[in-house]
């Protein structure tokens, strides 16, 4: 038995030693080598191979699947099943069948995701514009290529682009689709990569054709007079900026006000929206409203439905008795995703390197790579003519004496030994002596021998031609535009997003106030908003908090009374306490980082009613310093709901208080301290990010720990920590003034 085990216990040792060995490795890595080797190679693939769409308007997945649609026939032939679209796309797309089927799906015309889709689609593929209506499976679908493909795919056989293997090096697939309009301007495209991300939206074909034409005319042409503004699939109104446009339009970032298309039917006393804004979905819309009725906050709404059909998108708001359709649909402008913005970021990826660029930019990028691609296609033309001008003059030297070429071929014993003989004979190189030798024995005469040599005159005007237009920019950019002169031809359509200037749109009324009643706030530490009435508050018990949580603060309030919400991120949230339903002692509460969407990570710390924005704001920081901030920094004209930088960032914040009027507060520090100061010796800052004024006596390991309203800590003798002046080191505390309850209002 013991020798049985002998190679068990040795076997241990050696995966015990391996497994040490392991360990080593894992421990011994540098963290700077683990991200040059395995995050580094992640990113970039991310990057130039997934995320960012390149000059042609696509991202690899795109053109995989488009590129396989095409050499499968689909552009003249008739659909197949989507199933075997997916299965044969995998041959150039590794990443599964699930990712190419969605991909298939965004391009489709059923989805409506696209301005002009490349995929004719049958079946349900979705809509682009709801998020539960998901489409059918891929073996019930069918698809085939869109006629405008035509114009993706039709200089691909003439060296227009590269190819390169596909992942397993059995086929090859093109870098880019030659694509005879700028199709990144046109079609919509989002991505997000590693560090970075890609937002572009859709323009008009026409006006993107139009503006390419001037800008190939005219380098300096005022882009905004021929591309007025985006136009989305969705339809819906561009609110027509011009400051807001000219930024995107020189930066390529920024922007732009999309809104809902509605109409008034007056017999029915209803509205009926028709077209909503891209950047959103009819549920989003549904549940905002839903949660204005709920609220109290959209009174004149009776009832709201999504009777969306073959015939189009539609939702119908169902109006009360007298209710005024503009002013409500002027508030659901302002409160609710009818009224969106789409944030541009055109990123494309320049020769594999994102670029962020402007629209002039971009048609500069498209234009030097649209002439390359005309190049490159005249360039291989006029090698196949030149090719064929060598052929028939290899031929015209035949002409000369049939007969010797016939006699020579007859003559010759071996076959090998045919072409070698024609080339000495009547002194022609290889490839004229083959295509002569390859001459059926029926056309050895001098009628089709003349033919063929007429040809000639045609293909050396044609060989010229051809290498006139290689040496002129002027020449390739005409056909450039009689391209796009073809496209919009055939493809051109009106624009869909109707164009709706500043001063044409209703003033947006006040915000109806929701119903008001008196209510008292409870904010736990773990960032728990309670609002309860005072009927409820009555009949309550205890107050209930999640494990390991509870009271902060609270207060009694109004339900129309505003909220500011400080966090850990050094950032505040404004919200009205009406945005909160009515809850019980025994219920947890709001939620605050998830109701206000709040950045992954921060908390809610502290919160106070603002009132009309008068009095300050106090904040009392670790290093011993102290803030007395203006409210009214916090008062925002533009109704943001929230800002950025709200308080001091160079020190730990230990507690805040809220200050109507100047009172006196007791600082307490962590070698056993107390301070009590009035605030009138800090002076009032209107920037809210300032340091303030040492307030404690900075020492080596002293740090300030708490403060708190005199009247509401438990010092009996305030003279003996009373100070008139500022920093102060403060008095030790007797055991009689010491807190039993937390001192720090953060905690």
């Amino acid at each position: 038995m013991a020798r049985k085990k002998e190679p068990q216990e040795g076997k241990k040792k050696v995966q015990n030693a391996n497994v040490e060995g392991l360990h080593a490795q894992v421990l011994d890595q540098k963290i700077t080598d683990t991200l040059e080797v395995n995050y580094m190679p992640y990113a970039m693939s991310v990057i130039v191979s997934r995320a960012i769409p390149e000059i042609d308007g696509f991202k690899p997945a795109h053109r995989k699947l488009l590129y396989t649609m095409y050499k499968m026939g689909l552009l003249n032939g008739g659909r197949t099943k989507s199933a075997n679209i997916v299965g044969q796309t995998m041959r150039l797309n590794p990443h599964g069948d699930a990712a190419i089927y969605e991909t298939m799906v965004r391009l489709s015309k059923g989805y409506e995701a696209l301005l002009h889709p490349f995929v004719d689609s049958k079946g349900n593929f979705g809509k682009f514009f709801s998020r539960d209506m998901s489409y059918a499976a891929s073996r019930y679908t069918e698809a085939k290529l869109a006629p405008i493909c035509g114009e993706l795919f039709r200089d691909i056989d003439s060296d227009t682009v590269d190819f390169t293997d596909n992942y397993d090096s059995t086929m090859k697939e093109p870098t880019l689709l030659p694509t005879t309009f700028p199709n990144v301007l046109v079609s919509a495209n989002t991505g997000i990569a590693v560090g970075m991300a890609s937002n572009i939206c859709s323009f008009n074909l026409e006006e993107v054709c139009r503006t390419e034409m001037a800008y190939l005319s005219d380098q300096d042409c005022d882009i905004a007079s021929t591309l007025t503004a985006p136009d989305f699939p969705t339809g819906g109104e561009i609110i027509y900026d011009a400051a807001a446009l000219r930024e995107v339009y020189e930066t390529g970032r920024g922007s732009i006000k999309i809104r809902a298309r509605w109409r008034y039917v007056k017999g029915e006393n209803l509205i009926e929206i028709y077209e909503i804004p891209y950047t959103t979905t009819v549920e989003a819309i549904m549940d905002k409203v839903a949660e204005l009725v709920k609220n109290g906050r959209a009174r004149e709404i009776s009832d709201m439905r999504d009777e969306t059909d073959l015939n189009g998108l539609k939702l119908t708001i169902d109006l009360k008795r007298g209710a005024d359709p503009d002013k409500l649909m002027a508030r659901l402008f302002k409160q609710t995703p009818l009224q969106d913005a789409f944030a541009c970021n055109f990123n494309v990826l320049i020769a594999g390197t994102p670029k962020v660029m402007g629209i002039r930019e971009i048609l500069s990028e498209w234009t030097a790579w649209r002439m390359e691609c005309i190049r490159r296609r005249v360039f291989c033309e006029l090698g196949k003519k030149k090719e064929r001008l060598h052929l028939l003059r290899g031929l015209g030297k035949i002409l000369l004496d049939i007969d010797k070429a016939i006699k020579i071929i007859r003559e010759t014993e071996e076959e090998s030994a045919v072409v070698p003989n024609l080339m000495i004979g009547f002194g022609i190189d290889e490839t004229q002596a083959e295509f002569v030798a390859d001459i059926r024995l029926r056309n050895i005469n001098k009628e089709y021998i003349l033919k063929r040599l007429e040809d000639i005159d045609k293909l050396e005007a044609e060989i010229a031609d051809l290498e006139d237009v290689l040496a002129s920019r002027r020449r390739i950019k005409s056909i450039i535009k009689s391209e796009l002169e073809t496209v919009i031809k055939k493809y051109g359509a009106p624009r869909k997003s109707q164009i709706v200037y500043v001063q044409d749109t209703a003033e947006e009324g006040e915000e109806e106030a929701a119903e008001d009643y008196a209510v008292t706030v409870f904010f736990s530490k773990g960032g728990y908003l309670k609002k309860i009435t005072p009927q409820s508050l009555r009949m309550s018990g205890e107050q209930k908090y999640k494990e390991g949580d509870g009271p902060l603060l609270s207060y009694e309030s109004t339900n129309n009374a505003g909220l500011l919400v400080f966090t850990d991120r050094f950032q505040c949230y404004k919200a009205h306490l009406y945005d909160f339903q009515d809850t019980k002692a025994s219920a947890l509460g709001t939620y605050l980082p998830t109701a206000l969407k709040m950045d992954q990570g921060e908390n809610a710390i502290f919160i106070m009613d603002p009132g009309d924005y008068s009095g300050n704001v106090l904040f009392m920081f670790e290093n011993g310093k102290a803030a007395k901030v203006e409210l009214a920094g916090y008062e925002t004209k533009t109704n943001r709901k929230k800002l950025t930088g709200a308080y001091s960032d160079k020190s730990a914040l230990v507690g805040i208080v809220p200050l109507k009027e100047d009172t006196e507060l007791a600082v307490y520090t962590s070698d056993g301290r107390a301070i009590v100061l009035s605030t009138s010796l800090l002076a009032p800052k209107a920037t809210k990010s300032t340091q303030g004024v040492a307030v404690v006596t900075a020492k080596r390991n002293r740090k300030t720990v708490g403060i708190m309203p005199l009247e509401k800590t438990q010092i009996k003798d305030a003279a003996r920590y009373r100070v008139r002046t500022i920093p102060s080191a403060g008095a030790l505390l007797r055991d009689d003034d010491r807190e039993e309850q937390q001192m720090s209002m953060l905690d």
